[in-house]
């Protein structure tokens, strides 16, 4: 079993908290491990239109330095989470959900990060525009049917893994799968 010995703060900002630990090994040994809190949970939003198409995005992502192709995303900025999705799907793609259903809860790069999220299947969709793609750095937006996305995700062109945890999670949901 992990334990904490020390615990000190390297890096803050209002999203994430950088932290370095000493700990103590399930072995017994001693080192130092690296922590990134983020400090508000994520939402992701797996968007189904009447037509069975998924809305994805094509977002131009800086840590990367190539465009991502993922479902509509982001921080909860400490508001309700279904509030945050809602805001998401609405900014990322125009869209707005008459349907919200929790999928469940995810956790992103949790050999070192803390970093919790909830996903969210949403439908009965129409388009209300106010997207803000341009501030997002999304370059594409389109719905796409369910079978081409899994193609997608077989020819690699889907590779963020918080992405396909909740495609995942949306197509068991809808039984596409299992």
């Amino acid at each position: 079993m992990w334990s904490t010995l020390a615990s000190r703060a390297v890096y803050e900002n209002p999203w994430i908290r950088v932290r370095e630990d000493q700990v103590r090994r399930p072995d017994g040994g001693t080192g130092v491990y690296g922590v990134v809190e983020v400090r508000n949970p994520a939402v992701f939003v797996v968007a189904v239109t009447d037509a069975d198409e998924v809305l994805l995005v094509t977002v131009d992502r800086y840590t990367g330095g190539a465009p991502s192709v993922e479902v509509p995303a982001g921080g909860s900025d400490g508001e309700d989470l279904l509030v945050a999705a809602r805001r998401e799907l609405r900014e990322e793609t125009g869209h707005a959900a008459d349907e919200w259903r929790v999928l469940g809860e995810v956790r992103s790069l949790n050999g070192v990060a803390d970093a919790p999220g909830l996903v969210f299947l949403a439908t009965g969709l129409r388009h209300v525009g106010g997207a803000e793609t341009e501030v997002e750095g999304i370059s594409a937006v389109r719905a796409v049917p369910i079978a081409e996305v899994v193609a997608m995700v077989g020819r690699g062109e889907i590779t963020d893994n918080e992405s396909l945890g909740a495609l995942l999670m949306g197509f068991v949901a809808l039984g596409r799968v299992g």
